[in-house]
């Protein structure tokens, strides 16, 4: 019973731009909120934390701010994003006590600073980790979606989370070549608003346009017609207004970042060594995060990279899954997860 406590104390956390995982060892999954949090201006008190947070976004009074303290992957409020994850780990505690956890991996960009890098190690600390190591989060997908990163062979991976999307290509346990975006799921949301402004004048919320995004949005022509209704601001009146897009008209709006998208695949797979692309023709790039679910993403890929492209296994989680597997094996991906950099220690 006491191994099973230690064992239990070791985490993976997915700190994600839009939602936040944490894996707790010997589990699983127990934590899958938004990153967000709702704070009182006047008070400085956090009101809310991940879903219910996520509700008040857009229908807050002018003294109460809905924020998402990560920004393309990085932190950009610190304290605020401790408090989040002091807020999840108290929530798995035993009873709702938060108790410290002997040690965490972290999933991040691939492209942080090690100042970023350090900002992360700090946070999961400070929320009451005693080890902070970062795991790159193309490396953490390939892990939790059982690729065989240690082989000597090409693993392609695309994670399009919230805030990035991550294309890398991994062998012996590194990344050969790799390239992060700060382009994924939060700026097909931004297009589609920004379309619909342009185009009919009519203003609405990010929420509106993630349903949109999810309900009609395809990346290639499909054969059934979509439609959805939505309202808004109308910009010429100010009045309420209802209004009906079609799939044709989504897909118009995210096109072109779908476009940097696909040629951002090509430069890595162009800058790949030659046997290593072999292989990729052979074992496919595997497509996952939750911009992975947008209607035939999959099938512009291949038509674009003449490569054949899998959505894995529960996209989603794929990321926090690997981070999980990564703290259960430590022995096994230490070489993986042991950063240049020492983890950070602190005492209790």
């Amino acid at each position: 019973m006491k191994f099973l406590d230690y064992f239990s104390k070791n985490i993976g956390v997915d700190l994600g731009t839009a939602n936040s995982l944490v894996y707790v060892a010997g589990r699983g999954i127990v934590i899958r909120e938004p990153s967000v949090a709702a704070v009182n201006n006047k008070t400085g008190q956090v009101l809310a934390i991940g879903d219910e947070a996520k509700k008040m976004v857009g229908r807050t009074p002018a003294h109460i701010t809905v924020i998402r303290p990560l920004i393309n992957g990085v932190i950009s409020d610190f304290e605020m994003t401790q408090e989040m994850l002091k807020y999840f780990f108290k929530k798995i505690g035993a009873e709702g006590r938060a108790f410290h956890y002997h040690r965490a991996v972290i999933g991040a960009p691939s492209n942080l600073t090690e100042v970023e890098r350090k900002s992360v190690e700090d946070a999961v600390i400070g929320a009451g980790a005693t080890k902070a190591y970062v795991l790159e989060e193309p490396l953490a997908a390939a892990i939790g979606a059982r690729l065989p990163i240690s082989e000597p062979t090409a693993n392609a991976v695309i994670d399009i989370g919230g805030g990035t999307t991550e294309i890398a290509i991994i062998s012996m346990g590194g990344i050969v070549t790799s390239k992060s975006l700060k382009l994924a799921g939060d700026r097909l949301n931004e297009d589609i608003i920004r379309f619909v402004r342009e185009e009919f004048k009519l203003a609405i919320g990010e929420p509106t346009a993630e349903e949109l995004k999810i309900a009609i949005g395809t990346a290639l022509p499909v054969p059934e017609k979509l439609e959805m209704a939505i309202r808004g601001r109308d910009m010429a009146t100010g009045l309420p207004k209802e209004l009906v897009l079609k799939e044709t008209q989504v897909r118009a709006a995210i096109a072109r970042s779908l476009k940097i998208m696909v040629d951002s695949a090509r430069e890595v797979i162009e800058s790949t060594p030659p046997e290593l692309v072999g292989d990729i023709l052979k074992n496919g790039i595997h497509l996952c995060g939750g911009g992975s679910l947008l209607k035939g993403l999959d099938k512009l890929l291949e038509k674009e990279l003449l490569v054949p492209v899998e959505i894995i296994d529960d996209p989603l989680t794929a990321v926090a899954r690997g981070c999980g597997m990564a703290v259960e094996q430590f022995d096994k991906y230490y070489s993986v997860v042991n950063n240049p950099l020492r983890p950070r220690d602190i005492k209790i």
